[in-house]
């Protein structure tokens, strides 16, 4: 499927090109998303889940017309979570186009050990509080010591749980049962830490981490070792083989 797509945007061909080969730089590019394929490419890894599956019905004079509304979030449990929602008329392919909403709506988390109760210096929380709305929800995150595990809603627990965060305190305000809302709220939340600027006391302090701890590079893959040759060592090229006696 790989082989057979055509990039039409410039980002793309940058990625066909090999000019970019991470997600980050994809990021930092800043130039629109817009082809799930560079995704694919990038984050090869993706893990998607499906959060909510509602059945809207709308009355017109042929008859009543039922349709889906999917909500999805993607990530690669380790920096990076896209959310997507799209409405179909059949659920199977309404999950798909929203995994592929989901993966143009690709951002970075940043995280860290935030919380003063901890010192364990590995980015498994929040570097920060952050808060994000949608609705009448308000999702509150805050850094907690590691082994709280992720003390927030269901639908919240899995936002961040795609996005690598282990541990954190979550509190929330508003109608949290409308879960778009409610999931929407702990997106926006997380798109804060990617947005404030920390500098390097603090990234250095709070050992802050923005994106993957585990850097997936497009195209190239370690080469396997040669047979007889210890790990880590491999024979020099024109070497010859050691005789046996």
């Amino acid at each position: 499927m790989m082989a057979d797509w055509v990039p039409k945007t410039r980002l793309g061909k940058l990625v066909a090109e090999g000019k970019i080969t991470t997600m980050s730089e994809a990021l930092r590019s800043r130039l629109p998303l817009r082809e799930p394929e560079i995704v694919d490419i990038l984050l090869p890894e993706l893990a998607d889940e499906v959060l909510d599956v509602n059945m809207v019905q709308r009355m017109t004079d042929s008859g009543r017309r039922v349709r889906f509304a999917i909500t999805v979030v993607v990530g690669n449990y380790d920096g990076f979570v896209g959310l997507g929602r799209l409405k179909g008329k059949e659920v199977g392919p309404a999950i798909r186009a929203a995994i592929d909403v989901a993966k143009l709506n690709m951002i970075e988390v940043k995280r860290g050990c935030g919380s003063w109760q901890c010192g364990c210096l590995t980015p498994h929380s929040l570097p920060f509080e952050v808060s994000g709305h949608a609705g009448s929800v308000v999702v509150t995150l805050k850094p907690a010591p590691r082994g709280t595990g992720l003390a927030i809603g269901d639908i919240a627990k899995s936002v961040l749980k795609m996005a690598g965060i282990k541990d954190a305190w979550g509190f929330t305000k508003g109608h949290t049962k409308t879960t778009i809302n409610n999931s929407i709220a702990a997106f926006e939340a997380l798109r804060k830490t990617a947005q404030v600027r920390v500098t390097q006391e603090q990234r250095d302090r709070l050992q802050i981490v923005s994106g993957p701890v585990q850097v997936h590079v497009a195209g190239i893959s370690q080469a396997p070792l040669e047979e007889g040759a210890p790990e880590g060592e491999q024979p020099a090229e024109g070497a010859e083989a050691p005789k046996e006696e």
